[in-house]
């Protein structure tokens, strides 16, 4: 009886804690939508004055404000933590969300970092005050962008212009993640790129294979 007891725990163990891990929050699922209709940003300016979209593009967008010291400690931080191992996917996008007084210095801080990050990956656009508060108040956030148009939360937007997080983290929704919190980074925000990706590329598969039995 003991070797059949201990045989048994042995064979169904790893089924239960493969079925375990199978049911997290956010396997097999969509990431919540939180926002509809977030403003597009093609009309704010870049470097190369080609206009930057968020529709047909999934982006992480940031508002880093005027502040460099900002600017290179948050941006440093979400490159190494998340950015690095999801720049090679189709239609994925860092935007990092300026007012005009930071154009200067924000080239400066690329050229600086490039040979340590992947800054030439990052797209940096740039607005008035105004501008930036109207692309910032759609997301309908609870959170607050400073008069520096600076908050040091990030945002997942989907190819339609959608704004995704969590309806049910442990305070409540989680609409964006804090580029200071090197944990909330590796264990929040990294799992939900991970499936967002994964979401858009089963989605991509399936009109795959319903083309090719058409």
């Amino acid at each position: 009886m003991k070797k059949f007891f201990v045989l048994t725990v042995l064979f169904a163990l790893p089924i239960v804690a493969y079925l375990f891990f199978a049911s997290g929050k956010n396997n097999f699922a969509r990431l919540p939508i939180l926002t509809e209709d977030v403003t597009e940003i093609s009309s704010l300016s870049s470097y190369d004055q080609e206009p930057v979209y968020l529709q047909d593009h999934i982006s992480v967008i940031a508002f880093f404000g005027e502040n460099l010291e900002n600017l290179k400690g948050n941006t440093f931080n979400l490159d190494k933590k998340i950015l690095e191992k999801y720049y090679g996917f189709d239609d994925f996008q860092f935007v990092i969300i300026l007012p005009e007084t930071a154009r200067e210095n924000a080239a400066d801080f690329a050229k600086e970092f490039e040979g340590i990050t992947n800054a030439h990956e990052w797209k940096f656009v740039f607005g008035s005050p105004n501008e930036i508060q109207n692309v910032f108040k759609s997301l309908n956030s609870p959170y607050q962008l400073s008069d520096e148009s600076y908050t040091p939360y990030v945002f997942i937007v989907d190819k339609s212009r959608n704004l995704r997080g969590r309806d049910d983290d442990d305070e409540g929704s989680l609409f964006g993640y804090d580029s200071r919190d090197i944990a909330e980074l590796t264990n929040k925000m990294n799992d939900d790129v991970k499936v967002i990706l994964a979401e858009y590329r089963l989605a991509l598969k399936k009109n795959n294979a319903g083309r090719k039995n058409n």
